[in-house]
């Protein structure tokens, strides 16, 4: 599992330890089955509406790429591409494509294939930019989904409030003190289930998303730089340091932000 996302998960349970069994003196008062069912199914009907089904159901494939813990091989991408430009200075294609075939990741392979294939440099670097185009706007999508499902979940909270206070003027007359007191909590309990799922679950959600966006925009325009080199027949060892400088000083940004929830754009490389 993801470090930071166990942390979150374990800090949310203290948190809702300490209000159910330190804040009332119920646990039971908290448990409001149909104002949950209010913000949930509330929630659950206007994502259908706002986007199509086969984007919706991705939200719990989602949800398990935030909880599982995501490893992006950086070095190991790089010497993948050292090595086959290495080979590639001894004009061996062969073996390149031999190579190739151990490399695990897609856009790297792609992108090294178009060099073999002598496709020229602008037009390689003009196909890996939409790629990484396509990718940003895929993810932002999805990050966005999240989004507005948080927007959502405040909303049917204030529809089951509302729902309450107006069960709570009708009965006012009748002076029934235990129905009150059930249409009060109502009331209350959805606006609380709404802002809890807001804030605790798909903002988290959304934000880790992004992060991993630019994590991966970082690592693809790495990766265009060193094609381009590779393209350009330049010499592997500089390839090497180039790439090393370039990513040491990216992973110094990254601790930098590392406060910060997300930020909207990855850095655009420097041109080698």
């Amino acid at each position: 599992m993801n470090p930071s996302t166990l942390i979150g998960i374990v800090a949310s349970i203290l948190m809702l330890a300490i209000v159910l069994f330190l804040t009332a003196e119920d646990p039971g008062l908290f448990v409001d089955w149909p104002g949950l069912g209010i913000v949930l199914i509330g929630t659950a009907a206007a994502t259908f509406i706002a986007y199509p089904l086969r984007e919706v159901m991705r939200i719990f494939g989602l949800i398990r790429s935030v909880v599982h813990h995501e490893r992006l091989d950086v070095d190991k991408d790089l010497e993948d591409l050292v090595e086959i430009a290495r080979i590639w200075m001894q004009s061996d294609i062969h073996a390149v494509e031999q190579a190739l075939e151990r490399v695990s990741s897609p856009f790297l392979r792609n992108g090294v294939q178009f060099v073999i294939d002598n496709v020229p440099e602008q037009d390689i670097m003009d196909l890996l930019q939409w790629r990484v185009a396509r990718m940003k706007a895929k993810e932002h999508a999805e990050a966005q989904l999240f989004r507005v499902m948080a927007g959502f979940a405040p909303a049917f909270g204030m529809v089951g409030t509302l729902v309450g206070l107006v069960n709570l003027l009708f009965l006012l007359g009748d002076g029934d003190i235990t129905a009150i007191g059930r249409q009060m909590a109502l009331a209350l309990m959805t606006t609380f289930y709404g802002v809890l799922l807001a804030n605790l679950v798909f903002k988290p959600i959304a934000v880790k998303l992004e992060r991993r966006t630019e994590q991966r925009l970082i690592l693809m325009n790495t990766l265009m730089q060193g094609i381009a080199m590779m393209s350009q027949k330049r010499s592997p060892a500089l390839m090497r340091e180039t790439l090393k400088a370039f990513i040491a000083e990216i992973r110094d940004e990254i601790r930098d932000l590392e406060p910060i929830a997300a930020t909207p754009e990855a850095k655009e490389p420097e041109p080698s």
